[in-house]
């Protein structure tokens, strides 16, 4: 009888507070597959209150789902990389702001550090952009990360192209899908929607 070692995925999320209702069933799923899941939380989701949820009941529905506490400062997920805690890491949603830090390589939020963290051992980011503003604004970013290596994007497209033209989303049950490519080092397609 064989047995496959754990997988451990590093999850950190982004102020896209319109994102976590999609997003949240993805990290219930990846737990059930039996992925441990080391949850990260951007700044302004550890702590803003908004209509759609408090950081507080995020913050507990992660520990409930993962079995950990998120991770919240820049000394809890350096030794992400260093230490191979993770075999890779999400970013869903990923604002453009988090997408424009990461395209000019500052590390100064735990979630860009993460990156910063698990790259410097060629491990892979997966990136799965929700942004009102990812044709215009983040757009620069958004095509400075494509291009690079270790970088994969959960498949994304204009989520309402009427109202909101500018504004990309990804579809966030890709995101298994993506995840697993990803460790193969391939991206999935196809990536635009």
């Amino acid at each position: 009888m064989t047995t496959q070692p754990k997988r451990t995925v590093a999850f950190a999320l982004c102020g896209s507070f319109c994102s976590f209702s999609a997003v949240l069933p993805q990290v219930r799923l990846l737990a059930a597959r039996g992925w441990d899941v080391l949850p990260i939380l951007s700044a302004s989701a550890a702590g803003q209150d908004t209509r759609f949820g408090t950081a507080a009941t995020l913050r507990q529905t992660l520990y409930e789902v993962t079995g950990h506490k998120p991770l919240t400062t820049l000394q809890g997920v350096e030794p992400l990389g260093p230490q191979k805690l993770a075999d890779a890491l999400v970013i869903a949603p990923a604002t453009g702001t988090t997408m424009a830090l990461l395209a000019a390589g500052i590390s100064s939020t735990p979630v860009t550090l993460a990156a910063k963290s698990l790259l410097r051992g060629g491990r892979p980011i997966v990136i799965a952009p929700s942004t009102n503003d990812g044709l215009s604004g983040s757009a620069p970013a958004l095509g400075q990360l494509l291009q690079r290596r270790h970088y994969y994007f959960v498949p994304f497209g204009q989520d309402d192209s009427y109202k909101k033209p500018c504004s990309l989303k990804s579809d966030f049950a890709l995101l298994p899908d993506t995840l697993e490519a990803a460790l193969r080092g391939v991206q999935i397609q196809p990536m635009l929607l």
